[in-house]
């Protein structure tokens, strides 16, 4: 449930339209829907201006379809990560969309796009993380585009690229190994830019701290550093800096 939706529910009881007992039966939900083993939280967006989201790692499929349904019963959308394409079928939901490479699925997309995220990746491999925060951004009704495997190794890829940079109101990058191209990144553009160390890597790289480190340590000022391979948080920040007024 959203803004507009409790405010149509408020009117068409001034308007006497509905009964107060039938606008108390749509907004019953506040502040949350106890389901025993999950507390759907239906009117975040309101308060956070993001709807919760469902993270289907350590939830059974079962638990993960009842929260989904509960949702899309009140408001008709919702985004699980983490998700698989054996959830997506167990959904029979017909408008559920698998997005197979940042693992979510997305019902009820804002179709109205604003502004501009840019998300980035080092190498290939970053690319699900990097998917997981362009579809998040993209769901929350942010314009996204994707420019992928572009890292240091060969710094003539990212140059050859630099007009897109510039066009971006927020840039997304995503890097494993050394998690150098955020600095890199930051260098050449004025842009905000929120920087996703990932799990990639050989030994050393310790499961994405050093991309991390890296990244916390970078002498360029601005930059905002999210949790290893955390790219739904990434969307979520990208998108909220893409629509301040």
């Amino acid at each position: 449930m959203d803004v507009k939706t409790v405010k149509k529910i408020l009117s068409e009881i001034q308007k006497g339209n509905i009964s107060v007992e039938d606008g108390l039966r749509e907004l019953k939900h506040l502040p949350y829907e106890d389901m025993s083993f999950a507390r759907v939280d239906h009117h975040r967006h309101i308060r956070q201006g993001i709807p919760e989201v469902i993270f289907a790692a350590g939830k059974t499929d079962e638990q993960v379809i009842s929260i989904a349904k509960a949702m899309y019963k009140r408001s008709g959308r919702f985004l699980i990560t983490r998700a698989t394409q054996e959830i997506r079928k167990a959904l029979r939901i017909k408008e559920a969309v698998f997005h197979p490479a940042a693992g979510v699925i997305s019902v009820g997309e804002v179709r109205k796009k604003k502004g501009h995220v840019l998300v980035l990746t080092a190498g290939t491999s970053d690319m699900p993380v990097a998917e997981e925060a362009a579809v998040t951004a993209s769901f929350l009704g942010s314009r996204v585009n994707t420019l992928y495997d572009v890292g240091v190794a060969g710094l003539h890829r990212l140059m050859g690229n630099k007009a897109s940079l510039y066009e971006a109101r927020v840039i997304v990058v995503a890097a494993g190994m050394e998690g150098a191209l955020p600095s890199v990144v930051g260098g050449i553009s004025d842009k905000p830019i929120i920087a996703v160390p990932t799990s990639v890597g050989y030994g050393t790289s310790l499961g994405g701290l050093t991309a991390l480190f890296a990244m916390l340590n970078s002498c360029v000022p601005g930059i905002a550093v999210m949790n290893i391979d955390n790219g739904f948080g990434a969307g979520c920040l990208a998108h909220k800096i893409n629509t301040l007024h």
